[in-house]
């Protein structure tokens, strides 16, 4: 009954990042990301602003923003009461708001996890441990949340946001799987090695094309604060220029052929078939390649860029569990749970 509860906490934390990814992605092709200039405050209120006029800008921190400025690397004096009357936007304030407010189900679910790990500690001491870093991945990036704010959105700070998301979903995703009487592994007839070699090779190289693609959203940002007037269809000529978003693009048939690989040598070896989750994998894939080509020929849609981030965050998720219910040889087929 404990393992259940802490299993169900776990899975709500997981889908929980996975929603606040999504939510993010809305916040950055929007360009919503400075709708709040101070953190955990909104323009120095608990709830947002809708108008400039709600705002009393001698009360904000102007100088706390210019020293946090500073230590990112932007310049102090960009940041004036003038400039930020200028900045505000009762748009992008709300949407930024209401990114922080999905936060909070992550932080309250991998809380509770830590907290239910503690009737795992003697019997499954790693599930304790990792759900103990779950909750530091959560901390750490409430943290650099603030970071990105008063950076400024700068680039650098935006990509370790996403790169502490991607550790916490692999950990997450762990402590689903795991934390239960029976983790559940699949019924291999035969070829388990190598299927389980496939699988992490497409690990690896969903990793390293979400590498790439942070470096992607990172210029597709640049490009939309250099070219405010110019359609986004403008901005693949540019992009095409870059050796990044051509490893990026060409790196994304190497995730298909090798899901297609694994797909086929999971199938011929299944006795129970495929199960949802590797069909999952596929018709995700799939889906990212026609998002792909559409950014590519047709047009650099905003809910395309949206789903694009967020299908990376569950592809990640399901591609780390199919690798971690293939048996890995120490114990034969016939005692993993096909359950």
């Amino acid at each position: 009954m404990k393992s259940a509860i802490y299993q169900r906490l776990a899975a709500a934390a997981l889908v929980s990042v996975l929603v606040l990814i999504f939510v993010g992605a809305i916040v950055r092709v929007t360009g919503a990301g400075m709708g709040c200039p101070d953190w955990p405050t909104c323009w120095g209120l608990l709830i947002p602003p809708t108008s400039v006029d709600q705002v009393d800008f001698d009360k904000l921190p102007v100088e706390k923003f210019q020293k946090k400025a500073e230590r990112m690397g932007r310049d102090p004096a960009s940041i004036t009461r003038e400039s930020l009357r200028q900045e505000f936007n009762p748009r992008h304030v709300w949407t930024e708001f209401i990114n922080r407010l999905f936060s909070l189900p992550v932080g309250f679910f991998t809380l509770a996890t830590f907290i239910a790990s503690f009737a795992q500690r003697k019997i499954r001491p790693h599930v304790f441990w990792l759900s103990f870093a779950a909750l530091l991945l959560v901390l750490a990036n409430a943290w650099m949340g603030a970071r990105v704010v008063y950076s400024g959105i700068s680039p650098g700070v935006l990509s370790a946001h996403l790169a502490l998301a991607m550790m916490l979903i692999c950990v997450l995703t762990y402590c689903v799987w795991a934390g239960t009487t029976r983790p559940r592994k699949l019924r291999i007839s035969a070829k388990s090695q190598l299927a389980r070699k496939v699988i992490l090779v497409l690990l690896i190289a969903v990793v390293a094309e979400g590498i790439l693609g942070a470096q992607i959203r990172e210029m597709t940002d640049e490009l939309s604060k250099a070219h405010l007037d110019s359609p986004r269809e403008s901005w693949i000529g540019e992009l095409e220029n870059s050796v990044t978003y051509l490893l990026h693009r060409s790196f994304s048939w190497v995730i298909l052929l090798v899901t297609i690989c694994a797909f086929v040598i999971s199938k011929r070896n299944q006795p129970d078939g495929i199960s949802p989750s590797q069909a999952g994998v596929m018709a995700i894939v799939l889906s990212q390649m026609i998002l792909g080509l559409v950014m590519a020929q047709v047009h650099i849609y905003s809910w395309v860029q949206v789903l694009h981030v967020g299908l990376a965050a569950i592809l990640l998720s399901l591609v780390f569990r199919w690798f971690l219910i293939i048996p890995n040889g120490k114990c034969p087929p016939a005692e993993a749970s096909g359950h």
